[in-house]
Order: structure tokens, then C-alpha cells, then sequence
């Protein structure tokens, strides 16, 4: 039986390392979970077999269907004609997800919930969503970091959902991760995000729901994030999942292919976090890119030209994972000894990177040598990805990125500048070691006259998918918005 409320939540995604490369199951990708989350809040609307969906930062945002149970003991969901829009990524969500707690937990226990029905509103974090137009009604300045702090928590976005600005945040994948837990969570009161065998079911489903919503099946690392929080990332075999993207596929065929015991699964997931002291920022860029298309085009090159692509890959895959495992590295530096720890970001962060290796000098050993590596390294990376944006002619860092970048470099204490997941002309992010250094390079984002810049508040955040009490402060912000 459910309890009165349920509240989920599920991070957005910064892909810091493995863009393009993440969709390779040879190769790893560095994703960081944020701050930013999705909620999705689930209570009875007090009419049997109804499903009403609300996403009310949106116009036009409510979706309403109705669970029809046929004779075989299942059931089929439909939208009412009446609504304004349909959304594809709930749908799918609601059938799917549905499909497996009536498998899980039987046709009596889901017909005791469904007598109630199900009242479910969904909501994203501000940093999700441009906001030029709230901050701009407001007349507030859309480059200074203090404008957002200014807005109220799932402020409207005054645009449906077809036409909203996206800060490329993994919108879709946080969305899905928190209503398919959600659901898990309010029908089965035995579940827990806690153990390992739940979140692995909430992985798999997840997984898939967002896939055939996409209609495609992709690296999945945004899902994985959702789930997880911050980790290394390497993808499960899309084998898994394409013999049941189909629309009438059966309750027990998704529980055998997505059920926690089905060992085919090959994702790996292995935690990292920003080590203690480091700080991610973000900007949303005004431009903004079409990521499929940039995808479709690298992968044409990688098809053409297979010799000049995976020598570069695998290059640049190495890279990849010098830089997730400097990162480990100095977490355990700060567990093995706190102390050396923060004297030796003292030592660097009033310096531009680019001056840490003469500073340190041949003293450059423990976590002085983690932060001049991950210094080169990065800067590997980066050339790595311009060079596969002239080969392809895609602007993976665009000119105009890249000086911005590199003005953010000269900052003193910032770690890494770059451009997340495929690049573009979509967002930016640094990693620097002070608020001093945060300031400052929101001052370079501020005083900037090329692409139009906004900076976001979130931060990174380990936490993935998570259960919330509807009494704390959060749930109650989240059930007032509702």
C-alpha cells in the first residue's frame, strides 16, 4: 500500500571526460551529478484507474490517462483526447514502468493502489531551463550569477515544452530517473533506493523507458547519472535492450531483460567524486548546438576514416582516464592525510595553471603531482577534441570556445575549463580550487562580448537518485509548487 506522498529526485549530468567516446563500450567517460535535480511527487487524485500528469512550470503541461484492465490481467494505458499536448517521455514512462510493478508486485496489490489513481507532478530545477526571459521580465542581468539567485525555486518558464531553452543538463534522463523510482517507491512500500538490487531495477528501467522514448538506444551515461551521481562510466551493450523496444512488449519480457538478476548487464559504474575543496561551475551558452547532429557526424567520420579516427580515440580515451583517475587520486590523498592536502592547493590556487609546474618545481610529488598531471592532461584532452573538430568539421570546441577557455585558464586556482559532454556551443564549465577563483571567472563570463553567457548555480553533486521526505524543507517547497 502507498503512503499518502511519494517524492523522488534525480540529478542532471555534467559529461566532463569521454564525449563521443562514451557511446564505445572500449572506452570510459567522467560524468559528475549536480545539484540541479528533477522531483517527480506522486499522490491519489481520488478516481480509480486515472493518471493525471503535471509538469506546471510549462503551458499546456497536463497529461491525463486512463488504465483500462482487459481479461488477461493486464492493462493498457491511454491519453485522453481532450489534452493540449502529449509528452513522450512520461507516457512511456507511465506504460512501461507500469508494466513492471504489475509483474512485480501482482494484478491485486496494483489494482489497490490504482483504485485511488495517481496524481503526479514533475519538476526541474531552475538550472535546467535558460531562464533569459524570467530574468529578463525581471530586469535582471542575465550574466551576473546573482540574478538566478533571485528567482524563485521551479520558477515558470513562460514556454511549452516543445519550445523551452535547455541548459544541456540531462533534462530527459533526470526527469525519467525520478518518476520511474517514484513509481517503484508508491507502489511498493518494501522498496528502497538503498540497496543495491532496487537501484539496479530503477537503472534498468530507466535505461530503457528513456531509450525507447528517444527512439534509439544511446551510451546511456545520463541515465547512469540520474541513478548514480558522479562516477566513471562505461556502457552496457545496446544488445540488451533492442530486442524489446517494441510497443506491445510484455510485462514478463521487461522483467527477464531489466529485473536486478539479469547478469547480461555490462554497464560499469565506478564512483568518483570532486575531491573535497574543488569547486564546478557552469554557464549556459546562448548559442546552443543540436547535439544529434553533431554525434551523426562524428561517428561518419569515424566510419570513413577508421585508421585516422581510432588512432585519435584511443588517444584521447587514455587521456580520458588519466584525468578520471587523477581525481581518484587525490580524493584518497585528502582521506590518507587532510593535512598535505589543503597546503598543497594552498601552494597553487593564488597561481594560473599554467605556472603550477615551475611553482612546485622538482617538489612535485603526492598531491602537488596529482594537480600539475590533471593540469597537463586536461590540456590533452582539450587539444585532442580540437583536433577532432578539424577533422570533422563539427565544432566540438568552437574557435570562440576555446579563447573563452583559455581566458578562464589564466584565472589563478582554476583546474579545468572545457566544454562538456559533445561540445558546442551549448554550456561551458570550470573547475577551480577557491571562491576567489569563482568570482573571478565569473567576472571573465560577465565582462565576456562574444556568445551571450549566463551563469547557473548548481554545483557538482555525488548524490544520485534519491528518496524525499515530504516534510522537510525541500519536499515542501516541492509540494507547494504543485
Amino acid at each position: 500500500m502507498s503512503s499518502s506522498v511519494t517524492i523522488a529526485s534525480a540529478p542532471g549530468k555534467v559529461l566532463v571526460a569521454g564525449g563521443y567516446l562514451v557511446l564505445d563500450p572500449q572506452f570510459s567517460g567522467l560524468v559528475f551529478g549536480t545539484s540541479a535535480r528533477f522531483y517527480t511527487a506522486i499522490r491519489a487524485i481520488g478516481q480509480a484507474n486515472a493518471i493525471v500528469a503535471r509538469s506546471p512550470q510549462f503551458q499546456q503541461a497536463t497529461w491525463h490517462y486512463d488504465i483500462t484492465k482487459q481479461d488477461t490481467d493486464a492493462f493498457i494505458l491511454t491519453q485522453r483526447d481532450s489534452d493540449a499536448s502529449s509528452n513522450k517521455f512520461v507516457e512511456t514512462c507511465l506504460r512501461y514502468t507500469l508494466k513492471v510493478i504489475h509483474e512485480l508486485i501482482g494484478s491485486d496489490a496494483f489494482d489497490q493502489v490504482m483504485q485511488n489513481g495517481l496524481d503526479i507532478c514533475i519538476l526541474g530545477d531552475n538550472d535546467f531551463y535558460s531562464q533569459r526571459e524570467e530574468l529578463t521580465k525581471l530586469g535582471l542581468d542575465v550574466k551576473s550569477a546573482s540574478s538566478r539567485q533571485q528567482l524563485t525555486p521551479f520558477c515558470d518558464t513562460h514556454a511549452t515544452l516543445g519550445s523551452v531553452n535547455k541548459t544541456g543538463l540531462g533534462s530527459s534522463a533526470a526527469l525519467t530517473t525520478s518518476l520511474v523510482a517514484a513509481l517503484l517507491l508508491h507502489f511498493n512500500a518494501s522498496f528502497s533506493l538503498n540497496t543495491t538490487k532496487d537501484l539496479t531495477l530503477v537503472h534498468n528501467v530507466a535505461q530503457f523507458v528513456h531509450c525507447y522514448a528517444q527512439g534509439k538506444v544511446g551510451s546511456g551515461f545520463d541515465v547512469s547519472s540520474a541513478v548514480y551521481g558522479s562516477h566513471s562510466y562505461t556502457r552496457f551493450s545496446p544488445e540488451l535492450l533492442n530486442p524489446i523496444m517494441k510497443e506491445d512488449v510484455s510485462g514478463p519480457t521487461l522483467i527477464k531483460a531489466l529485473g536486478s538478476d539479469n547478469k547480461s548487464w555490462d554497464n560499469l559504474v565506478e564512483h568518483v567524486s570532486l575531491p573535497p575543496g574543488f569547486q564546478m561551475i557552469l554557464a549556459d551558452i546562448d548559442a546552443g548546438s543540436h547535439t544529434p547532429t553533431l554525434v551523426s557526424k562524428v561517428l561518419k567520420w569515424r566510419k570513413e576514416q577508421p585508421d585516422e579516427a581510432n588512432k585519435l580515440w584511443t588517444e584521447l580515451g587514455a587521456y580520458n582516464d588519466k584525468v578520471a583517475h587523477s581525481f581518484k587520486q587525490m580524493a584518497d590523498a585528502h582521506a590518507a592525510d587532510p593535512a598535505a592536502y589543503n597546503e598543497a592547493i594552498a601552494r597553487v590556487k593564488d597561481h594560473p595553471a599554467s605556472e603550477w609546474a615551475a611553482v612546485v618545481g622538482n617538489q612535485a610529488q603526492g598531491m602537488l603531482k596529482h594537480l600539475v598531471d590533471l593540469v597537463a592532461d586536461f590540456k590533452h584532452v582539450r587539444q585532442l577534441l580540437q583536433k577532432m573538430s578539424a577533422l570533422t568539421d563539427v565544432p566540438i570546441e568552437p574557435s570562440e570556445q576555446t579563447v573563452l577557455l583559455d581566458q578562464c585558464m589564466d584565472v589563478p586556482g582554476t583546474l579545468m575549463a572545457g566544454v562538456p559532454g559533445a561540445g558546442g556551443y551549448d554550456a561551458i564549465f570550470c573547475i577551480v580550487l577557491s571562491d576567489e577563483a569563482r568570482g573571478r571567472v565569473r567576472q571573465v563570463w560577465e565582462q565576456w562580448t562574444g556568445c551571450n553567457i549566463s551563469p547557473l548555480l548548481c554545483q557538482a553533486e555525488s548524490q544520485g537518485v534519491a528518496k524525499v521526505d515530504p516534510a522537510s524543507t525541500l519536499g515542501q517547497a516541492c509540494l507547494q509548487r504543485s
